[in-house]
């Protein structure tokens, strides 16, 4: 696997309303805990829509991996144009921080929002340009956006071979349980 899709829930629909919540350590490494095996297996480039919550989170973990692993390229390929513009002034600048660490950056439509067809059009080219996705999303849990990624990939899988890695939330509460004996 060359090109990964990294994706999975937006933070509001985890609860999580600040930076400093101590849930995104245990989702970062999960993240980090599939990541590694796949680039020493030889992934180059790992592609994110860069929305608010396991997509940034997934950068921010590219981003120091990229310290052991130089090869290891990011991108953000966001829907449209501005994405942030409407955010609040943390996220703003949180996003902006990221931005910094990316290899290539690009929007599908160079246009402010103005339909779901600029969120179709960037899910297809991520799909089209990646060899498989790692998703954060855990349907047990409740429904929610990753859900259309999951059933994309799966399809995708079953025609093609598509690699599907997912990160359930019982694979982040174990790193949180682990983390948590040691603390005692």
């Amino acid at each position: 696997m060359k090109n990964l899709l990294v994706t999975g829930y937006r933070a509001h629909e985890l609860n999580i309303f600040s930076q400093k919540h101590k849930g995104i350590v245990y989702i970062k490494k999960a993240l980090t805990g599939k990541l590694i095996p796949l680039i020493e297996d030889g992934l180059e480039w790992v592609i994110t829509p860069g929305q608010y919550g396991v997509d940034l989170w997934a950068c921010e973990v590219v981003i120091s991996l990229k310290e052991m692993y130089p090869q290891l390229k990011l991108s953000i390929i966001s829907a449209y144009s501005n994405p942030e513009e409407k955010w609040k002034d943390d996220k703003k600048e949180f996003y902006q921080q990221v931005l910094k660490g990316v290899d290539y950056y690009a929007a599908v439509s160079n246009q402010p929002y103005s339909g779901i067809w600029q969120f179709t059009a960037r899910d297809e080219l991520l799909f089209r340009k990646t060899d498989g996705i790692l998703l954060v999303y855990d349907e047990d849990a409740g429904e929610g956006s990753p859900r259309f990624f999951k059933e994309k990939a799966l399809k995708k899988q079953h025609a093609e071979g598509y690699g599907y890695i997912s990160i359930s939330s019982e694979d982040i509460q174990s790193i949180a349980d682990e983390e948590n004996l040691y603390m005692e």
